[in-house]
């Protein structure tokens, strides 16, 4: 069992240099006795897979990886050249956290078409995988089109890990045979338990992110979660996962209270199968409350 936690994790919006703030962030995780530091990625912030790149090899042993950068509309070529630097960056650290994103979101973000999802991941990750093999590519397919000139890698960036933001049976399937694992976001224990653990074959990785915050005042933070998060709700695939949960709405799965409520909460996760969590959300509220939170969870792991 291991433990690490997202950024940003909501207290960074005021630094006047996000990366440096990012890089201070980790180096603090690696502090606090965290194992890992996963990255975000949205249309218009800082690139998840540089800055874990520059935090992985600023931060000497520590994990770092993305969560998630989204597969539309990047072609598979050059997120496997941006993987594989930050993989030779960090010294063999960085794993690549990948997900489909969301249609309403994404599709009116870019102004092009959205792929279909299930055949867009399985042909994205045949890519990925050949690539990171050290294969030449030469592939056609319905969503994609890979053609190198012959093998094509970046020296020292070896066999890259994949894992995939997958919670619905179609997409835990492709993960199943082409990922090393599979992060699910507001998957709460019985959907953990029911759904997404027995998809998955034993090796693979299960990484639950999960929102938590060790505080005195919880009910502040719980109606922060409850303004910041409600978005997710209209998502359907969110919407589906919480449902198998049987919650409402996405803040009535975020762990806030005391050191003891923080850590029960976690323990339902390793117990319905997670090999890692994810605590994300830490600094909704305040830095002070992240490190608390931080140095809270840490003792949660191995």
């Amino acid at each position: 069992m291991t433990i690490g936690v997202t950024l940003p994790a909501g207290d960074a919006g005021s630094a006047s240099n996000l990366v440096d703030e990012l890089i201070t962030q980790t180096r603090q995780a690696a502090e606090a006795g965290l194992r890992s530091v996963w990255f975000s990625q949205l249309p218009l912030s800082q690139d998840a897979i540089a800055i874990a790149a520059l935090a992985g090899r600023e931060v000497p042993g520590i994990e770092v990886g993305t969560s998630v950068v989204p597969t539309y509309p990047r072609h598979p070529f050059l997120v496997a050249g941006a993987a594989q630097t930050a993989q030779a960056a960090t010294g063999g650290r960085f794993t690549l956290g990948i997900g489909l994103g969301s249609k309403g979101f994404l599709g009116p973000v870019y102004g092009v078409e959205y792929p279909p999802p299930i055949r867009h991941l399985r042909e994205y990750l045949t890519v990925l995988r050949r690539v990171f093999a050290g294969e030449a590519v030469e592939f056609e397919g319905e969503t994609i089109t890979a053609r190198a000139p012959g093998p094509s890698t970046v020296s020292g960036g070896g066999d890259v890990p994949i894992i995939v933001a997958a919670m619905g049976p179609q997409a835990l399937r492709v993960t199943s045979e082409l990922a090393d694992g599979t992060l699910p976001f507001l998957a709460g224990p019985r959907a953990l338990s029911e759904e997404i653990v027995p998809a998955l074959p034993a090796g693979k990785r299960i990484i639950a992110a999960v929102p938590a915050v060790v505080t005195d005042d919880p009910d502040a933070v719980r109606a922060l979660a409850v303004e910041q998060m409600g978005f997710y709700a209209q998502i359907p695939s969110y919407r589906r996962i919480l449902d198998v949960e049987g919650v409402g709405h996405p803040a009535d799965l975020a762990i806030i209270g005391d050191e003891k409520t923080v850590l029960d909460g976690l323990r339902r996760y390793y117990d319905a199968g997670a090999t890692d969590v994810l605590v994300t959300q830490t600094g909704i509220r305040s830095a002070e409350e992240r490190l608390r939170t931080w140095q809270v969870v840490s003792s949660s792991g191995s």
